[in-house]
């Protein structure tokens, strides 16, 4: 079940037997020469709608543009300030507690995005705190959780790639748009076939440390087959958690 695919009674008749929702955030940026710009926000979101769609799970629309910075000096990365992107996720979460919502899941797909993220959480609680209803409000609580850390998917992750797997653009994640989206394979020829690793900094600096936007990995290994196998355990995963989290 999609929020954006629904209407205001169904979503009314949701809340009536659960206050959570699964929100994907991720990010839109630069994945090397054969991944996808939006890949840190179609991860988490092919994850959540599976997931949605197996276990009647509600899923918010992809809060799909992140902290980025470092990815400007390729072409199509769009990124936000943290100050803007914290306002905007207080927008959301207070937007559906005015409706209900108690437990807010969101499922992350870009690791530049979790400091913001903690960042954004206190500032909803802060909010909460300062309310003048105070007890009068029911309790809303957030979670994070970054997909690729969901109990077994890494173990999925090693076994399918245990040589060329790195730090960014990854086959793994490559793989999981590649599911999702099959008519946006791409097929290139990269050189040398495991990228080198180093710190980041700035947008210029990184294009010239890593020239075709890949850290550590070689994702022409990414296939639908693997991601596939990565959405599965995922999937599977995310039910678990999310049902223990809106229980809680």
């Amino acid at each position: 079940m999609q929020l954006h695919l629904s209407t205001w009674p169904e979503v009314q008749k949701y809340l009536e037997t659960s206050k959570a929702i699964v929100i994907p955030i991720g990010s839109t940026e630069q994945h090397g020469p054969n991944g996808l710009l939006g890949t840190d926000a179609l991860c988490p979101e092919i994850i959540a709608k599976r997931a949605g769609d197996e276990s009647g799970i509600l899923v918010a629309p992809t809060f799909n543009v992140g902290q980025a910075q470092h990815h400007m000096a390729f072409s199509g990365t769009i990124t936000l300030r943290p100050s803007t992107m914290i306002a905007a996720m207080l927008d959301w979460s207070q937007s559906l507690a005015r409706h209900g919502f108690e437990r807010l899941y969101w499922l992350n797909g870009h690791g530049g995005n979790i400091n913001t993220i903690n960042a954004a959480f206190s500032e909803i609680y802060h909010a909460i705190s300062f309310d003048r209803a105070g007890s009068n409000h029911p309790p809303l609580r957030c979670t994070m959780r970054n997909w690729w850390e969901l109990p077994g998917v890494m173990d999925v992750c090693k076994a399918l790639f245990p040589v060329g797997e790195g730090h960014h653009a990854t086959p793994s994640e490559v793989s999981v748009t590649y599911f999702g989206y099959p008519d946006a394979v791409k097929h290139v020829e990269m050189s040398p076939k495991i990228a080198p690793v180093g710190p980041i900094f700035d947008a210029e600096d990184y294009r010239k440390r890593f020239p075709d936007g890949r850290i550590g990995s070689d994702p022409s290994q990414a296939s639908v087959e693997a991601g596939e196998k990565i959405v599965a355990a995922a999937v599977k995963a995310v039910i678990t958690e999310f049902r223990a989290f809106a229980a809680s």
